[in-house]
């Protein structure tokens, strides 16, 4: 008996010990995929290049330890609740420009396009990664409970009309789509601004309520249909590059493992990598060979009055508050320092 008591206890042993071992494998085995739900303020053509391929790429890398599901423009929440979606964990990450998502912070006014703020598309990164622009901006959101991931560049501002744009006086009464606060600058020179669905610009050119669009540059006219409804496009802009983020609710970011935070920034990483030589080279490439749309010009020492206009329509920003007037410095810095550098920099 002593030695059946024995070998029992030295099985049970073996069996807990065991089960022991095996514990984290099982644990491992079975915790659940971390899900998170995205949505961009681009419609599916557009999503295509502007995010997909990042999340896509993302979700191969995370495999079972993190999933991003991707929604386009509007398909869950409007474009104008996508903050408020976010900050109350509705879904967990919005990839937007500041305006669009009606951002309740100080910087919302300079998300988009904010007139003349940027020349050419790498001029976003740098202010934001150089010029200290990434400080302010998560400042701003950490107040609301929403961190602000990673920001960069898409395409310039144009106009793509019905009608030809040959001058300031053209622009008058023309109903276009576009930012708010770009709608909110173009109003002076007689532009009336309409705000709709992002998918439902394209029937209302064709239907006459509106008269065009002044909310990317050539390539996404191409991508989205626009340049189908559109007859001309203008090649004067009145940004360089539209300024955008990712954003994620607070919480849902701050539960992630290091690894998964690591891996979200190479994504944003090569997200904006991509829009950059794709825009960048399908602007030039679209203007020369394009066939869809005529190209006008208004004159420069015509186009000048909407630059002045810019300077002055700065200054009315930054005396609005602290935090604008620290953004607005920055951004007159920075454009000093690019006009005295020189080529290839700045021209002229």
């Amino acid at each position: 008996m002593t030695t059946r008591r024995k070998f029992i206890s030295n099985v049970g042993a073996g069996i807990a010990g065991a089960a022991a071992l095996s514990a984290p494998a099982v644990h491992a085995q079975s915790k659940s995929t971390i899900k998170w739900r995205m949505q961009t303020y681009a419609g599916a053509s557009l999503g295509e290049h502007v995010i997909k391929p990042a999340v896509d790429a993302f979700n191969k890398v995370a495999g079972n330890e993190m999933q991003i599901e991707l929604f386009y423009g509007d398909q869950l929440v409007p474009t104008s609740e996508l903050f408020r979606a976010m900050q109350k964990g509705t879904i967990d990450a919005v990839q937007s420009d500041d305006d669009s998502m009606a951002s309740p912070t100080e910087v919302t006014v300079f998300g988009g396009y904010f007139p003349f703020a940027s020349r050419y598309s790498l001029d976003v990164p740098v202010l934001f990664n150089q010029y200290g622009l990434n400080e302010i901006w998560d400042a701003e959101y950490s107040k609301v409970g929403v961190k602000h991931l990673s920001a960069g560049a898409w395409d310039p501002c144009h106009f793509a009309t019905k009608d030809p744009i040959n001058s300031l006086e053209d622009l008058k009464g023309k109903r276009v789509f576009t930012f708010p606060t770009a709608g909110r600058f173009l109003s002076q020179f007689g532009v009336v601004p309409v705000t709709l669905p992002w998918e439902d610009i394209e029937v209302a050119v064709q239907t006459g309520e509106l008269d065009g669009v002044a909310w990317s540059g050539i390539t996404e006219d191409y991508t989205v249909g626009w340049a189908d409804v559109t007859d001309y496009f203008l090649t004067n802009n009145i940004s360089g590059a539209w300024a955008g983020s990712f954003f994620a609710n607070m919480d849902s970011y701050e539960k992630l493992p290091d690894n998964m935070k690591q891996l979200l920034q190479l994504a944003m990483d090569s997200s904006h990598y991509y829009r950059q030589w794709w825009y960048w080279g399908g602007e030039a490439s679209l203007r020369v060979s394009g066939t869809k749309m005529k190209l006008t010009t208004i004159p420069d020492e015509e186009w000048a009055q909407v630059e002045d206009a810019a300077v002055k329509f700065w200054d009315e920003i930054a005396a609005e508050s602290e935090t604008k007037a620290k953004v607005v410095d920055i951004f007159k810095k920075y454009n000093a320092d690019m006009q005295k550098a020189g080529r290839p920099y700045r021209y002229g």
